[in-house]
């Protein structure tokens, strides 16, 4: 496959703040990535959080593997506690699908972690 055609790599890196664990990822999230995201968040969460920060702002393809990965974190951490930063290639198909809904989405990390209470979806 020639380098044009070569999807970006997904790379996924965590920290902590205080009790909050960000994860931030780059790179595209297909089928062929989803396992990877799915394997950096259930790392991510593994030791439940009090808020873990999904962080998508540096995503450039988010397809529907990547939403189900959403969906299944949001059930696997205590309601409220999950925070999804969208770039706008994540946050069309979170809108499109209605899982804006059930996901707190903001548009950038400071706003995610600038936010004391877990929200609620509204």
């Amino acid at each position: 496959m020639s380098a044009e055609g070569k999807a970006r790599a997904l790379e996924a890196e965590v920290r902590s703040v205080d009790a909050t664990r960000i994860l931030s990822i780059t790179g595209e999230i297909d089928m062929a990535s989803a396992p990877q995201f799915q394997a950096a968040v259930a790392q991510a969460a593994e030791d439940r959080p009090e808020i873990l920060v999904v962080d998508l702002s540096q995503v450039e393809f988010f397809g529907s593997a990547g939403l189900s990965v959403l969906l299944v974190a949001a059930e696997s951490v205590p309601a409220g506690s999950l925070r999804v930063v969208a770039s706008p290639p994540v946050r069309r198909p979170i809108e499109v699908t209605g899982l804006d809904k059930l996901l707190t989405v903001f548009n950038s990390l400071a706003d995610a972690l600038a936010v004391e209470e877990p929200r609620r979806p509204a």
